[in-house]
């Protein structure tokens, strides 16, 4: 009886290692290369690398191209972020943006003269089929580019005297009404229903006021997500022997009103930095990063996920993923994984909230 409850146990182990292995589809590409952003325009798959220019996956006939100074077509091989509609292609490098018409498949660059050379760094591209415009985030200043008129209105953000809180690092479109700029010195939320140059037309948070429940001395944002009643914001590390309570990162939780909940350490993620977040049915995937405090260098900590509804918190295992991930982006099928060494696409099936990756 024994040995048989025995071979039993071996049975069930076996089968579900096999079925955990077959479920978790890993394909990777371009090693060594870094990735810096990933979107999908319906079509195809959009990467951004830095020092490789742009590369487009067509999921149909599992075809890549590139476009780049050495293939030909975009005279820029350093693409920081990219976006995507079905007629064109926006990507942002250290010297402008670079624009792409999907019919005549060429590109056209802007530069940008209010702000100085730090200016056209672009950092942060959304496009908001809403109004039809691409918002534009850049080292110093925002612009929203009108695609019809092809008009470029650039506005300044600063509050408060802080230059950073004009030093964009993400732009998110919320629904129809709502657009959210986040900076290394807090988080504008702006109401598309005023004009953008109206003093009350944004509303400003940071760490002051208990917005972020008060934590840390600045807040640098790096990452949102939207759900009806929440907004999900990664944020920054940088802390210093000198500033410990500089910018203190973590992920929060903000239902939108006044409850700030806070994901760190102290709760099961191997660090406090977020570099991304993406939201697959109930599962946010976060990937993290440690500031070294004398290094000041950032250390890719892997990927956490977070159960949406019960927040149960679940840091993941697996010798196969990069540990720095710098962007998330989730297709409908494919998990994919920008890092600092390549592209990952995990195949995703309807029990992965279940998964207990290992090693």
């Amino acid at each position: 009886m024994k040995k048989l409850l025995l071979l039993c146990l071996i049975t069930l182990i076996v089968n579900y290692n096999l079925f955990a292995q077959e479920e978790l589809e890993l394909t990777k590409y371009f090693e060594g290369t870094i990735i810096n952003d990933i979107v999908g325009d319906g079509d195809y798959v959009w990467i951004a690398t830095e020092g490789k220019g742009v590369y487009r996956y067509d999921p149909k006939n599992d075809d890549w191209e590139n476009y780049s100074s050495t293939s030909g077509g975009l005279q820029q091989d350093f693409i920081y972020c990219i976006e995507a509609n079905k007629d064109f292609v926006w990507a942002g490098s250290v010297d402008g943006l670079f624009i792409m018409d999907k019919k005549r498949d060429s590109w056209t660059k802007r530069k940008f003269s209010k702000g100085g050379q730090l200016s056209n760094w672009i950092r942060s591209l959304a496009y908001d089929k809403y109004s039809d415009v691409v918002w534009i985030g850049r080292f110093k200043y925002l612009t929203q580019y009108d695609i019809k008129q092809r008009r470029f209105t650039d506005y300044d953000l600063t509050v408060h005297g802080d230059e950073k809180t004009n030093t964009i690092k993400v732009v998110a479109v919320d629904g129809d009404s709502l657009v959210w700029f986040g900076t290394e010195g807090g988080l504008h939320k702006y109401d598309k229903s005023k004009d953008l140059a109206d003093d009350n037309a944004v509303v400003f948070y940071d760490s002051k006021m208990h917005h972020f429940n008060g934590d840390g001395d600045k807040i640098s944002i790096t990452s949102l997500l939207f759900e009806q009643n929440n907004i999900w914001i990664g944020l920054d590390e940088f802390r210093t022997d000198n500033n410990p309570n500089y910018n203190i990162g973590g992920l929060y939780k903000f239902d939108r009103r006044n409850e700030w909940y806070r994901f760190d350490n102290t709760l099961g993620f191997q660090a406090n930095g977020v570099f991304d977040i993406e939201t697959v049915g109930d599962i946010i995937f976060a990937s993290l990063y440690q500031f070294g405090r004398s290094s000041k260098k950032t250390y890719g900590r892997g990927i956490a996920k977070i159960n949406r509804n019960s927040l149960e918190l679940e840091q993941i295992h697996d010798t196969r993923l990069p540990e720095k991930v710098l962007t998330i982006y989730f297709d409908g099928d494919y998990l994919w994984l920008g890092s600092d060494s390549g592209v990952f696409k995990l195949k995703l099936t309807n029990s992965f909230a279940n998964w207990n990756f290992g090693d």
